[in-house]
Parts: C-alpha cells; sequence; structure tokens
C-alpha cells in the first residue's frame, strides 16, 4: 500500500461512518475547533486562497524534500474542510502531492453538501497546494 492510500483509509476510517452529511459536518466543525490556528503573521495576502467566499488562508512550506500545509479561515466549516484538506498533503513528496487526487472527497460526500460557492473554494485550495508542489518538481 502507497502512503496515499493509507492516508486515503485513514479519512476513510474517520470521515466515512456518518448517517447525515449534518452529522459529518458537525464533526469536522467539532475536530477542527481545537485545531491550533494560524499565526497572524501568515494570513497575508500571498496566502489567501482567491475564489473563497469566506477569508481562507493556506501557509506551505517545503523542507526536506516534503511540502506542509497549514490553513485557518474565518468560518468554521470553510476552516473544517480546510484542515482535512490539508492534514490529506501535509508531509508528502511533491509528487504524491500531484498523484493524490483531491476527487477523493467525495467518496466522502463533502462536494455534494457544499453550496457552490463553496465547492469553488475548495476547488482553488486544492489548486493552490497542487501549485506549490508543482513548484519543487
Amino acid at each position: 500500500m502507497s502512503i496515499i492510500d493509507d492516508r486515503k483509509e485513514a479519512i476513510r476510517n474517520e470521515y466515512g461512518f456518518f448517517g447525515s452529511p449534518q452529522e459529518l459536518f458537525e464533526y469536522i466543525i467539532l475536530k477542527n475547533k481545537m485545531a491550533e490556528p494560524l499565526a497572524k503573521e501568515l494570513k497575508t495576502e500571498d496566502n489567501l486562497v482567491k475564489g473563497c467566499v469566506s477569508s481562507l488562508w493556506l501557509a506551505t512550506t517545503f523542507q526536506d524534500g516534503r511540502c506542509y500545509f497549514k490553513s485557518d479561515a474565518d468560518s468554521v466549516i470553510t476552516r473544517g474542510i480546510a484542515e482535512l484538506v490539508c492534514s490529506m498533503y501535509d508531509g508528502l513528496t511533491p509528487q504524491e502531492v500531484l498523484d493524490f487526487d483531491p476527487a477523493f472527497l467525495e467518496e466522502l460526500g463533502i462536494n455534494a453538501h457544499l453550496t457552490p460557492n463553496r465547492r469553488n473554494g475548495l476547488s482553488q485550495l486544492c489548486k493552490k497546494i497542487a501549485d506549490f508542489a508543482k513548484n519543487y518538481i
């Protein structure tokens, strides 16, 4: 099994058993309320994800051949979903980031229950992550 398969399995095990979209989003919100907020100095215009209705920041670093991602948002739902996405890609090599198709989130039913604006924000977040990884290929 690859690291991507391992991540998918872990995410399925954690998020894939909810009986309703409301339960899934309540869990995402609850779990990520405990996440450490992004430092103020990282909430810059350069780190802002364009195309998202709420303010969403993505801070990226590259160290020892791996990509690292942290996020924060002014909306709890956006923040929770962004944290989930960052956890999918955090610590992967640039090639692994590019090989991990974000369409995987559709398996969990997340995309189906987002407004078009939030889906666009999620898409822009994934694009920004992929663009960062491409810089190190």
